[in-house]
């Protein structure tokens, strides 16, 4: 996880208005906002590295409600096109999505159904498909 973060940051693109790192408190209202708890490595994400910018990739962000990658905003939008409500959205391309489950494994949701791969953790998916993009 740290080296995937610190691979991430290095990488991240200086911007005029710089994204917030959420505080806990942040993240326990993003949870009672979807209800459902965040997985671990999510939870960890949005602490440490979800200021990053970098590519076309935009993962979810907790920090800012008014943000168009605010997570309770792009899990509710994906639950009300048909995404599973056991899934939480880590980011949107268009009216696709990778999520992930309380279990913390990821998956592409995409017309209606999960392609068949798949990544075991957010870390795992960060450097497959945000890292190679």
């Amino acid at each position: 996880m740290n080296e995937i973060i610190e691979q991430l940051q290095e990488l991240s693109e200086t911007v005029p208005v710089p994204l917030e790192l959420p505080t806990f408190e942040q993240l326990v209202e993003v949870e009672e906002q979807i209800l459902i708890g965040l997985p671990k490595d999510l939870k960890e994400f949005l602490l440490y590295g979800s200021d990053v910018i970098y590519g076309t990739i935009e993962p979810v962000t907790a920090a800012d409600p008014s943000s168009h990658t605010y997570l309770p905003e792009v899990t509710c939008y994906a639950w009300s096109i048909g995404m599973p409500r056991e899934q939480i959205a880590i980011c949107q391309k268009g009216d696709s999505f990778y999520c992930i489950d309380e279990e913390g494994i990821v998956r592409f949701w995409k017309n209606g159904r999960f392609k068949e791969e798949g990544w075991e953790s957010l870390w795992d998916w960060a450097e497959d498909v945000w890292l190679n993009q």
